[in-house]
């Protein structure tokens, strides 16, 4: 597997504010002692390698910071270190409904000589939806459906399910991944075209069809330093699957397989509000 080492900043991710997922009756984490009356604010820092773009064999660095905000006197909420930016309109004991987005960043020659000829795929935002909802104070199930802005205009959606255990100050999560993509997605990131198999002389064209993108799995060990300060690290794996496995560019230029690493450290405090 090759290895380039980019940095790279997602605006939209500075920019975004956040709101912490809502958990069962019995919290994960516990209150930040504060003013009952104001708010406390949590900033993030994340450190992440992965896949330089969709199906890419090689690797980016990427680091990027978001900032989330909760009503002080309550719980921070487990949220799982693949969710997107989540701001929640409806938050009940056991579900919650919101605004959520991702930035997902582009394929460009730089990346990959070898991708001549191959249309460039500029950064998209994608904006939407989450639901989740905790049947047990112990499991989450989340999805997202979101609609890409910029790179690509498809739709995509993000299936999940956390087992979530505190022991001490360490908090442990794992669980599978689901991915799906329109037909407008898989073609902008799977899909060569007759012009761009002509010009690059490597690759077929193939067009292929929307559904689902990848099956995973994603794992989280988080620790708990203070009441202010902690740290996560974890790891992702994506196996590409049906029409996304099966583009000439994965299979010339790429791999099924799809690992992530990352670590993020966090901040709470009363933000004074």
């Amino acid at each position: 597997m090759r290895f380039t080492r980019s940095l790279t900043l997602a605006a939209f991710a500075a920019a975004a504010v956040s709101a912490i997922p809502a958990q069962a009756a019995d919290p994960v984490f516990t209150a930040l002692p504060t003013n009952p009356a104001g708010w406390v604010a949590t900033v993030k820092g994340t450190f992440q390698v992965g896949p330089s773009y969709p199906g890419a064999d090689d690797m980016d660095f990427v680091a990027f910071p978001s900032i989330s905000f909760r009503r002080a006197g309550t719980p921070e909420r487990y949220g799982a270190p693949d969710d997107g930016l989540s701001f929640s309109f409806v938050e009940q004991s056991a579900l919650t409904i919101g605004f959520v987005g991702r930035f997902q960043g582009g394929r460009y020659l730089k990346n990959d000589r070898r991708l001549f000829g191959l249309e460039k795929i500029n950064w998209a935002i994608e904006p939407g939806l989450f639901l989740e909802y905790w049947p047990v104070e112990f499991l989450r199930a989340r999805a997202e459906i979101r609609h890409g802005i910029n790179g690509h205009d498809g739709f995509v959606a993000d299936l999940g399910l956390d087992i979530v255990q505190r022991y001490g100050a360490f908090t442990v999560s794992v669980g599978p991944r689901l991915a799906l993509g329109d037909s407008s997605f898989t073609r902008t990131y799977f899909g060569v075209t007759p012009y761009e198999a002509l010009v690059n002389g490597q690759v077929t064209a193939y067009r292929p069809s929307g559904g689902l993108t990848s099956v995973g799995v994603t794992s989280g060990l988080t620790y708990d330093w203070s009441d202010q300060w902690s740290t996560t690290g974890f790891v992702s794996y994506k196996r590409l699957v049906g029409d996304a496995a099966d583009s000439p560019i994965v299979k010339r230029f790429g791999s099924e397989n799809q690992l992530g690493l990352g670590l993020t450290a966090s901040y709470s405090f009363d933000s004074g509000m």
